[in-house]
């Protein structure tokens, strides 16, 4: 008996010591749960996204637009077109009259208000400007191009309780949690309830959750379903209402809650919701678009009212009724909401506005000065001089042309790069990474390295003309066969794409045509190192050997890195390094960093100016005089590029306020069937046919004089002489001889004497 008694109290005591044991472990379990919730919900709560914005369209009298171009970025910023202007973002137009409500908007420099403006355009540019508080000089709030998002991909805009209209808490808590505010945290009649169906269906099938327990299971857990999990968000949820108030606790629900899906980015919370859906602040939400928010708490893929209208009206209507079952809202409001429509904007609207081989470039200038990690959760406002205008031109003028060439079947599986820049800054107004824009697969604007062939030709000018008591536009040089010894002992003999040879030319028309025996000829007497140092001074930092083939451009660049080197001449000589960034803001509106404008004269301004004349020859007489018909009476400057068999077809070119490149070829480097001409040009004509507005300017500096010179031999002539042009020298270098030509009773006599002498 004995025996018996201390064998009973033996297990009585293990018993006790294992419930010792898991207390000890319940409770610190328990202070680890405490402290996970009072360290992370405290301060900041979530990995905020920084935020990229484009260039704002700036309204002023003057100011070069188009009505179709207005409407176009209204309607990418989320405008109403209404017939009457009652709140901010609504648009009105009428012909030529537009009249704009625009909500306002903080910019890295100062505060835009929202206001009223009225405006007429005319042959188009704006005449007419007036606006509500009399500002002459205004900004649309810029559009959002996209995120750069923590690896989660989680999208939110947070907002503070008192920016949540009443009416969205009370449906919200009506619909979720109507114990919200008398419970403390968890619901035991929900247990109960849930434990009986539980029971019912032999598993885990209905929850019992509170506002508060969503919030855990969303913000802490996961969402399976045990009862471990379970206990665990009960806890927890006890734990939150224990040292955070209802309106905290709301406030976080209402930024974490998931509501719907674009595209590889998740919308959370009410604030980017409104945004997303209704493109509005959820401040300026009529009941009806709230309660459709409230709607998609249960299922934003299932309520999707983009795919589900029907079920989406459906479950908005419910939800209007159950605040007025709870008493949480004024029947004869809930009956005026259910009455209107679902009013959402066009999902286009949204969901398309992804630009992602700008936001590369964006991102790759931002990690000079930022971590990965405070890009992707700090909230920052990054504002960039991205046009979504050029853009929307760019992406149609590629896929179209590349469409046509493949129609053709000559042209299979091609791809394009485009980088378009503005001269004066240095600022990069538009990017395209591929044929389909919207695409984020590989980036050939800044990751494909292609051979630029002829693009290279301009810095071996370039070289020659800085010696200027050497060479000048008119210096003859010949273009017959060519050969080189090379070190090894081979022979290097460059052909000309016509296989022709053109004897003595003009050191300008060598340019303008292209010619390889004649600019290979120039580019190994000046040397190939002067060469390859215009080439750095130009921009391209990347080394690469002084080869006799460099002169030709037997280079391997990026077409970002052609961009930088074309944009040094279209500045005038003046370096400008090319810059995606404007400012960058943290999420109070203070400004972190300011991205000025860099510049660095590099070249001297004769040099420069003689060479863009030579490649506006390029456009009206040589290799890109299509340009004549495709851009009447607009003159640009540019050169074609066209690599070996065919394998790329390149145009870099300027105006006076855009510069672009356009690269085509094949990923898999086999030809194209194209040349620089046939190809690259005809997108990039396209492109400065819709979006260019100011021709190439070029105006000469003091030290230049424009001379009359023979176009065959560059001797001196006179307006009046045929075969002649007008050539621009540096004083001091223009012809010393001038060709005296024949004209009226001359030309008679000499006629006849000839005749004579030949009888």
């Amino acid at each position: 008996m004995s025996f018996t008694n201390k064998n009973k109290k033996s297990k009585l005591a293990l018993l006790w010591k294992l419930l010792l044991v898991a207390g000890v472990i319940a409770l610190m379990a328990i202070i680890y749960l405490d402290s996970t919730i009072r360290s992370t919900f405290t301060g900041k709560k979530w990995s905020v996204p920084s935020t990229v914005y484009a260039r704002p369209l700036e309204l002023y009298e003057g100011a070069p637009l188009t009505v179709r171009d207005l409407k176009t970025e209204l309607g990418m910023l989320g405008y109403r077109f209404v017939s009457r202007l009652d709140n901010p973002g609504q648009a009105n137009i009428n012909g030529n009259a537009v009249n704009i409500y625009t909500p306002g908007f903080q910019f890295s420099d100062d505060l835009e208000p929202a206001r009223k403006v009225a405006l007429r355009i005319q042959d188009g540019s704006i005449s007419q400007l007036s606006s509500s508080d009399g500002a002459q000089l205004l900004r649309l709030e810029p559009l959002a191009i996209g995120g750069i998002y923590p690896s989660h991909h989680e999208d939110r805009l947070l907002v503070q309780l008192s920016e949540v209209p009443e009416p969205l808490q009370n449906m919200l808590v009506a619909v979720e949690d109507n114990r919200f505010y008398s419970h403390i945290g968890i619901s035991p009649r929900g247990i109960a309830r849930a434990l009986i169906a539980n029971i019912k269906d032999g598993g885990i099938s209905q929850g019992a959750s509170t506002l508060t327990q969503q919030l855990i299971k969303n913000y802490y857990l996961t969402s399976e379903r045990t009862l471990t999990r379970k206990a665990q968000e009960a806890v927890m949820a006890l734990l939150l209402e224990l040292h955070f108030s209802k309106s905290e606790i709301l406030e976080g629900y209402i930024n974490e809650i998931y509501l719907g899906q674009d595209g590889p980015r998740s919308i959370h919370g009410f604030g980017l919701a409104s945004q997303y859906y209704f493109n509005r602040p959820l401040a300026d939400l009529p009941l009806e678009q709230q309660a459709l928010l409230v709607a998609l708490v249960r299922g934003a893929s299932y309520y999707n009212p983009w795919r589900n209208p029907a079920r989406a009206l459906e479950r908005r209507n419910l939800v209007l009724d159950i605040a007025v079952r709870e008493e949480r809202l004024d029947i004869d409001l809930a009956e005026k909401a259910k009455s209107r429509p679902l009013g959402i904007g066009g999902p286009s609207v949204t969901r398309n506005k992804r630009y992602p081989a700008y936001l590369d470039l964006v991102r790759r200038q931002l990690q000079r000065d930022y971590k990965e990690e405070d890009l992707s959760s700090s909230g920052l406002s990054i504002f960039t001089h991205f046009d979504p205008l050029v853009q929307m031109s760019a992406e149609s003028s590629l896929a179209a042309n590349i469409a046509n060439h493949e129609a053709s079947g000559q042209s299979k599986e091609l791809q394009g790069a485009v980088v378009i820049t503005r001269p004066n800054t240095g600022a990069v107004i538009a990017v395209l990474g591929g044929k389909d824009g919207r695409y984020a697969g590989f980036n050939r604007a800044l990751d494909a390295r292609r051979q630029i062939g002829s693009l290279l030709k301009p810095a071996v000018y370039l070289t020659a003309l800085e010696q200027s008591e050497e060479y000048t536009l008119a210096t003859p040089i010949s273009d017959d066969a060519y050969t080189l010894a090379l070190p090894n002992g081979d022979l290097w003999e460059p052909k000309n794409y016509d296989l022709k040879d053109h004897g003595d030319v003009l050191l300008y028309k060598a340019l303008a045509h292209s010619y390889n025996q004649a600019t290979a000829r120039l580019g190994n007497t000046i040397g190939v190192d002067e060469v390859v140092d215009t080439v750095h001074r130009l921009g391209v930092d990347q080394n690469f050997p002084a080869l006799p083939s460099v002169t030709l451009g037997a280079v391997d660049l990026l077409p970002i890195e052609v961009a930088q080197m074309y944009q040094t001449i279209a500045s005038d000589g003046f370096y400008t390094p090319l810059m995606a960034i404007n400012a960058v803001l943290d999420p109070k509106g203070e400004l972190l960093t300011s991205y000025p404008l860099e510049v660095d004269k590099r070249f001297d301004a004769a040099s420069i100016y003689m060479l863009s004349h030579a490649m506006q020859a390029v456009t009206h007489e040589g290799t890109a005089k299509a340009l004549e018909w495709l851009l009447p009476d607009f003159p640009v400057a540019g050169k074609t590029g066209t690599t070996n068999d065919l394998r790329d077809s390149w145009f870099a070119g300027f105006s006076g306020d855009m510069m672009a490149v356009v690269w085509l070829g094949k990923d898999d480097n086999t030809s194209t069937g194209l040349t620089g001409s046939s190809g690259a040009l005809r997108v990039w004509a396209d492109i400065f046919k819709q979006r260019s507005r100011l021709p190439i300017q070029n105006l000469p500096p003091e030290n230049i004089k424009m001379v009359w010179v023979d176009q065959d031999t560059g001797q001196g002539s006179q307006p009046s002489c045929t075969n002649t042009i007008p050539l621009p020298f540096v004083e001091g270098t223009e012809p010393e001889e001038e060709i005296r030509c024949q004209q009226g009773a001359t030309k008679v006599i000499d006629w006849f004497k000839n005749l004579v002498d030949k009888i």
